[in-house]
């Protein structure tokens, strides 16, 4: 009986997440294993884009810079502007998160924790794990 449930549960699933092409339906929340490398330098550290959808990319950069902030603007990745509290990010690899506009915005996250620093004050720690998420 339990082999039935089973089988039953994963025909059920693989259906439902099939569309009439055949793509599957998950890639409206895509977290992807691929793991992109970008950047030159000697500090290599790890970085996280989660979009509104949860769409997570992921990156190993490789940097001379010495702050997160400063390897991510050279390399194009992020886009802000000067505030009294550092560089207030509104832009991730494209996509706009604009507290004025929407009440979302991109909270910045070092090894996990809600960071202390903006990304243009927290100096790169080799192997550190950073991360871009959009949050309301």
């Amino acid at each position: 009986v339990i082999l039935v449930l089973i089988a039953a549960m994963a025909l059920c699933m693989t259906a439902c997440n099939e569309t009439k092409d055949g793509a599957s339906s998950a890639s409206t929340l895509t977290v992807t294993d691929t793991v992109k490398e970008i950047g030159e330098g000697a500090t290599k550290f790890s970085l996280s884009i989660i979009d509104g959808e949860g769409n997570e990319q992921k990156y190993n950069v490789s940097t001379d810079e010495k702050t997160v902030g400063a390897a991510l603007l050279k390399l194009g990745v992020i886009e802000g502007d000067d505030g009294p509290y550092g560089l207030y990010i509104k832009k991730v690899n494209g996509i706009i998160a604009d507290y004025d506009t929407d009440g979302t915005y991109w909270s910045f996250y070092v090894d996990g924790a809600y960071a202390s620093k903006s990304a243009d004050q927290t100096e790169i720690t080799a192997g550190g794990e950073y991360s871009f998420k959009v949050e309301k």
